[in-house]
């Protein structure tokens, strides 16, 4: 059941950094080659998708996502959706920061992470569970519940993003995957909220978008499930 706008959350295309096996954070490092392909492909998946509000992380490799993918678009900067600040951390090999006494903590323990010189991953968590949380509110208002928004944004802002929608502790993010150009769904209801896709790098986007407001309340009726319902036995799937 559909009673709010649909998040699509999709990571930036590959950088430089991220081949190289660096840790960009918010260093102004762009998309490689690999990229620049991911982002246009993406974009051709998108296109069958009406997206009532774009808005993208401040660092370039995301604007440089987002002008590949959707260069008709007018993304709004959300500073909710930079990336982690890793402080010190940012530039180093990861195979070097590995070795840092810090690293079983953010692999294990994230909550209790905070970065030298730099942000604490729950920080980065809330706000950015805050800011998806609050435009999501918006663009229901704005736009209704049928209404489908992007957010372009970074792996581990994702993840805590991905966290939340599921209920989990942070603790557990780590546990989640989102690859360079992926596409994570997630909806929003007064109840809770259902992860409809996660990590898609290459699925078809277009059965995301939510069937008609009466064939949906039609189906809704015929269930007897409230919009915060999910339905037993898995129901029939999108658009349907």
């Amino acid at each position: 059941m559909v009673s709010v706008a649909t998040l699509l959350l999709l990571r930036h295309g590959r950088t430089t950094a991220n081949a190289d096996g660096g840790l960009a954070g918010r260093q102004p490092v762009e998309l490689d080659e690999t990229g620049r392909a991911q982002a246009a492909a993406v974009g051709e998946r998108l296109r069958p998708v009406p997206l009532a509000a774009v808005v993208t992380s401040p660092l370039i490799r995301c604007r440089q996502t987002m002008e590949l993918a959707l260069p008709e678009a007018a993304p709004v900067v959300e500073e909710g959706l930079i990336e982690c600040g890793y402080g010190a951390w940012e530039g180093q090999p990861l195979k070097k920061l590995a070795k840092e006494a810090l690293w079983p903590v953010v692999q294990q323990h994230p909550s209790a992470a905070v970065f030298p010189e730099g942000e604490a991953m729950a920080a980065m968590a809330a706000r950015a569970v805050a800011a998806v949380r609050t435009w999501d509110a918006r663009v229901t208002a704005e736009h209704g519940p049928e209404a489908i928004w992007l957010a372009c944004s970074h792996g581990d802002v994702i993840k805590a993003i991905v966290a939340d929608a599921l209920g989990v502790h942070l603790d557990l993010f780590q546990r989640i995957v989102a690859d360079p150009a992926s596409v994570t769904a997630i909806r929003y209801t007064t109840l809770r909220p259902f992860l409809v896709r996660l990590n898609d790098t290459g699925g078809d986007l277009a059965g995301l978008v939510p069937p008609p407001s009466k064939r949906r309340r039609r189906a809704a009726r015929a269930a007897g499930a409230a919009d915060s319902d999910a339905p037993v036995g898995g129901g029939a799937g999108a658009g349907r």
